[in-house]
């Protein structure tokens, strides 16, 4: 069939022939201008029929791409619905395909349903805090959200906290422009393929038993977790504070823990907290203070006035830390060493902290298990991402 009687501006066919002899078939493609759908159908001298079906390629099935302003619906859909991630009212399931793919390094499911018990089991295993962070488009179907995850294990009787935090990759199926796979990447693993032993590991060893004592503390979220640090972000709070000597020293304790006791102007008992900060601020590391935090249902005006002239009260900001965690006895080069540590590794991750640290003790020595104990080193940072 010759193409020069076809107009110059009709598109390219595709062409499929059909040859047909008795039960046989054979189906070649042919590549020619493509036009409206057509067939022509041709008998030769044998009754043999030969079929020539003409198929557009705009008909093919090439996935629609999604515009942009469908992709920020689904972008905007998260943000409402995500949070709702463990709470009673639950995810939107008509959001999804029936059959999407759900992995994460020790999970994975292939439908909805599949999809919900996961959840669902969560719920019951743990009590599960979701905060998601952003939710952007990162491809032509896909979307990607950071979050973070902190769960309670309840059925363990120290009831240890799992911290989880990473990305979410979201596919969009083009067809029903729903979502069709969820994959998700935690921050403090480097193999997130299913199935990771990398990330039974990092589960095991979150089950471990650090004694916390049930007291206020300063209130901070958890951002990232990564294999060595936390970066969390601390809510302003007081202190009552006085000269120390060493890092790991608790020379002046006695009198800011006097003062909570009463020794104050107004003689009035402040109730204990956890933890018990030592803070040096210089690059030399030897200037150090002694601090007990103060109840935060008070600000600062609202605390007596000290009865010695070298303790005082301060408010400290908050913001961000890097934060590492340890148990054993805290001594002086132990501590050293573990800020030491925390320091190259903020550094080597192109983070920016600050000159010196804080100390953390939530224990106290003499009647807690060394194994047991709960030690960490803060250090503030200059700035933070959550990009």
């Amino acid at each position: 069939m010759a193409t020069s009687h076809l107009p110059a501006t009709i598109p390219r066919l595709s062409v499929t022939a059909t040859v047909r002899t008795g039960t046989t078939f054979l189906s070649p493609p042919l590549n020619i201008l493509k036009t409206k759908t057509a067939a022509l159908k041709l008998t030769d001298h044998k009754s043999s029929k030969w079929v020539f079906r003409l198929r557009s390629v705009a008909q093919e099935e090439i996935p629609p791409k999604p515009t942009t302003s469908d992709t920020q619906k689904l972008v905007d859909f998260l943000y409402e619905d995500l949070p709702h991630l463990f709470d009673d009212q639950g995810i939107d399931r008509t959001a999804y395909d029936e059959l999407v793919k759900f992995r994460d390094p020790i999970t994975k499911h292939d439908s909805i349903n599949g999809y919900l018990f996961n959840i669902s089991m969560l719920k019951k295993l743990f009590r599960p805090d979701f905060q998601l962070y952003w939710a952007k488009q990162t491809g032509p179907y896909e979307i990607t959200t950071r979050w973070s995850m902190v769960m309670t294990f309840v059925l363990i009787p120290w009831k240890p906290e799992l911290v989880f935090t990473g990305t979410s990759v979201m596919g969009i199926n083009p067809e029903t422009n729903k979502f069709c796979s969820h994959v998700d990447y935690w921050d403090s693993i480097e193999n997130n393929d299913y199935f990771s032993m990398e990330g039974v590991l990092d589960v095991v060893k979150q089950l471990r038993f650090y004694k916390t004592p049930d007291l206020e503390t300063p209130k901070y979220q958890i951002l990232k977790r990564t294999a060595h640090y936390e970066v969390r972000k601390y809510d302003p709070f007081i202190i009552v504070e006085t000269n120390g000597d060493k890092l790991s020293g608790s020379s002046g304790f006695n009198s800011v823990a006097g003062y909570i006791f009463g020794k104050n102007s107004a003689a009035e008992k402040i109730p204990m907290t956890t933890p018990v900060f030592t803070e040096v601020v210089d690059p030399e590391m030897s200037k150090v203070s002694i601090q007990i935090v103060l109840p935060s249902d008070k600000d600062k005006n609202s605390f007596p006035e000290p009865n010695e002239a070298e303790i005082s009260l301060r408010k400290v900001e908050g913001g961000i830390a890097a934060v590492s965690k340890f148990s054993g006895k805290p001594t002086e080069d132990i501590v050293r060493e573990k800020e030491k540590a925390l320091r190259s590794q903020l550094n080597k991750d192109c983070l920016k902290p600050k000159a010196g640290c804080l100390f953390a003790r939530y224990n106290d020595p003499g009647r807690t298990w060394s194994f047991t104990m709960r030690n960490e080193v803060l250090i503030w940072l200059e700035e933070f991402s959550m990009d």
